[in-house]
């Protein structure tokens, strides 16, 4: 899939430019099976500033973030429905490396949420990409239907930092196939987090 990307013609956006565009498109997604919304998450550690939880999380507030967490179940309830109601759904493969990073002990919290509210999420070993990583580490990559693809770009500190929008229909197709093949044989969310998450002590801070 990195292959693929690089590649491809995308035009980069800057940060207020991908959110602007990412929205526009996201809402028009469709209604047809190709139509629906998928991300990919690859790296184990990003910052969130502005998000309450995460800044809890990063104070070493445990209690607080997880609290933070729990109190936007009415949001994600309604923002869920409301993509229903636009007739896709939103899918998510989220690759997570043993042992777990203290962002992602956090993030799956947060992630669990949204898949009782309406996300369909699997969880992906860094084995189970033996087979299409090779060398560098797949991409961030969000797919809305089949008019566009975003390589989603962070900075060095893991910001989110804008990205880089593909249009071609090719392209698009064969990495939702990657995508939804990762998903397939993926594991459940709900079993990996009762399985290797919920048991866990509160996360250090340190390399959050």
């Amino acid at each position: 899939m990195r292959n693929l990307l690089t590649e491809a013609s995308g035009d980069r956006l800057e940060l207020a430019a991908y959110l602007e565009d990412f929205d526009e498109h996201f809402w028009k997604a469709g209604s047809s099976d190709e139509a629906s919304f998928w991300k990919f998450e690859r790296q184990q550690s990003f910052k969130e500033p502005g998000v309450e939880s995460w800044e809890a999380f990063v104070r070493g507030d445990w209690d607080t973030a997880l609290a933070l967490i729990a109190e936007q179940r009415s949001h994600y309830e309604r923002y869920f429905q409301k993509i229903a109601d636009h007739g896709f759904g939103l899918h998510r493969v989220r690759v997570v490396e043993e042992p777990v990073t203290p962002y992602l002990q956090w993030e799956l919290h947060l992630l669990r949420l949204k898949e009782q509210c309406g996300e369909d999420t699997r969880i992906a070993k860094e084995s189970d990409l033996s087979s299409i990583e090779t060398g560098a580490r797949l991409p961030e990559i969000a797919i809305i239907g089949s008019s566009v693809l975003y390589e989603i770009i962070y900075d060095d500190d893991g910001t989110l930092a804008g990205g880089i929008r593909y249009t071609d229909e090719e392209l698009i197709s064969e990495c939702r196939r990657i995508v939804r093949g990762i998903h397939g044989s993926g594991e459940q969310l709900e079993s990996f987090f009762k399985r290797r998450v919920i048991s866990l002590p509160p996360p250090a801070v340190e390399g959050a």
